[in-house]
């Protein structure tokens, strides 16, 4: 094999070489891209699984308190027109 032979073949293997790592760089790119994505959704995920519990009860205060506040004006009603 001439030294010619020797220094092309040299080049394409570094060329190959090149080519995975900038593969490789891309794939890992990617998953970070990925992981990143799933985080997000899982905390998305996690906050609607919180609403999900937490609103039967602010419905029930919610109707407690208006509930209250009619009960309250109409107290205030029957003193005024009592008192």
């Amino acid at each position: 094999m001439s030294a010619e032979a020797v220094e092309l073949d040299l080049r394409e293997q570094i060329a190959r070489i090149d080519r995975m790592r900038d593969e490789s760089d891309k794939f890992r790119a990617e998953q970070r891209k990925l992981i990143a994505e799933s985080l997000k959704l899982a905390a998305e995920e996690a906050k609607l699984h919180r609403d999900r519990v937490l609103s039967p009860w602010v419905t029930i205060v919610a109707v407690a308190g208006g509930v209250g506040g009619v009960i309250a004006g109409v107290q205030a009603i029957l003193r005024a027109l009592h008192g």
